[in-house]
């Protein structure tokens, strides 16, 4: 009862909070405009952590190198709970495996990131397309949507990009990522 418990907290607290810094980091890579209710909202809830680490770890090729290490070690945190509440740990602590499963997690994470931008936006889009929110789906989104709307065309005023975006992020979280994850698991 206790373990599940603590897998409750480390999936409503570590979880997010892992997400959140790595949407922070894509959101600076993207030069997404954080100048709006969510982006203001994401950096002072990651503030308080990444402003120390920055003191400590340089921008590497102008990339926030501090955010995304910060991102990979509360990942590694959480797997390190997960599986020690499963009993998972009982034989030594596999640093390598955690260290490549917390990186392939978070390149699921991205995906996943992605995915509910698209999703945000095409909703957005038919009930409020001028909202402030709509400039920071733009730059999430729009980098990944220009090579599929040179390929798909309109139909009917009907953009499928966004739906052909869905479905390939769909599939490289399936096969690549998950072959990925078994073969980190295998490093255990």
């Amino acid at each position: 009862m206790l373990n599940e418990a603590l897998l409750f907290l480390l999936d409503m607290l570590l979880q997010p909070f892992a997400a959140i810094l790595l949407l922070r980091f894509h959101l600076q890579w993207l030069r997404a405009p954080l100048r709006n209710p969510a982006g203001e909202f994401i950096m002072v809830l990651t503030d308080f952590l990444v402003l120390r680490a920055r003191r400590f770890i340089p921008s590497v090729r102008g990339l926030d190198s501090a955010t995304l290490l910060l991102a990979l070690l509360v990942e590694m945190l959480y797997l390190t709970g997960v599986l020690w509440a499963q009993g998972q740990l009982s034989h030594g602590f596999p640093f390598p495996g955690l260290l490549v499963l917390a990186a392939v997690k978070l390149l699921k994470i991205s995906l996943y990131l992605l995915m509910a931008a698209v999703f945000a936006q095409a909703i957005l889009s038919w009930v409020n397309p001028h909202t402030s929110a709509m400039s920071l789906l733009n730059a999430v989104t729009r980098r990944f949507l220009l090579p599929l709307r040179r390929i798909v065309p309109l139909l009917g005023n009907v953009d499928l990009s966004p739906l052909l975006l869905f479905i390939i992020c769909q599939l490289i979280v399936i096969v690549p990522v998950g072959m990925l994850e078994r073969l980190a698991f295998g490093l255990f």
